[in-house]
């Protein structure tokens, strides 16, 4: 009697064992399938502040143009060639901080110094300085009213091969009212 007694616990703690087990298999998956949706949603999280901070920050000077990231934030943008040691340019330099400060988070505005960076402008159409190349939210060039193209010039380039628009270029300075009305004609108020 005793031993049927014994196999009976043995049975019972086995059961016991075995049900305790598989309620901790099944925790630990669970626990392991939360912190894996916690990490990715951490990742998203991260990414989409990294980016949000990358536009928020964006500093004004840059060294290098990375045309398909900065037209990747949905925003109007100009970039501005022109150096710190040109007359003109450092005339310029105050409308581009203050425009710059000014929008953040609704416009990009970037300055590049092509006598640092001789590279800089190869890829856009650069022969004086400063010139600013104009852009519009969905990344196209930006086309003036004609209203405002009799008060501003603005010089449009197209491809050779097919003809399509590719840079709304303006060469020498722009006071801040005029960067205004510019940057308003792209929807920025």
């Amino acid at each position: 009697m005793e031993n049927q007694m014994v196999k009976k616990n043995k049975k019972l703690w086995v059961n016991i064992l075995i049900v305790t087990l598989a309620l901790a298999v099944v925790a630990g998956i669970y626990v392991y399938k939360k912190s894996e949706e916690d990490k990715l949603n951490n990742q998203i999280t991260a990414q989409t502040d990294s980016k949000n901070t990358d536009i928020e920050s964006s500093s004004l000077e840059i060294s290098s143009i990375d045309l398909h990231k900065i037209k990747s934030y949905g925003l109007p943008f100009v970039i501005d060639f022109g150096s710190d040691s040109c007359i003109p340019c450092k005339e310029m330099a105050p409308v581009l901080e203050t425009i710059h400060k000014d929008f953040q988070g609704k416009a990009i505005v970037h300055f590049v110094d092509v006598w640092k960076n001789t590279t800089a402008a190869n890829n856009f159409p650069v022969s004086v300085i400063p010139t600013q190349v104009f852009f519009n939210t969905d990344g196209t060039p930006f086309v003036p009213s004609d209203e405002l193209a009799q008060e501003i010039e603005f010089t449009m380039y197209r491809s050779k091969d097919t003809s399509e628009h590719v840079f709304t270029v303006h060469q020498g300075g722009v006071t801040e009212e005029q960067m205004r009305k510019i940057f308003a004609e792209m929807g920025v108020e």
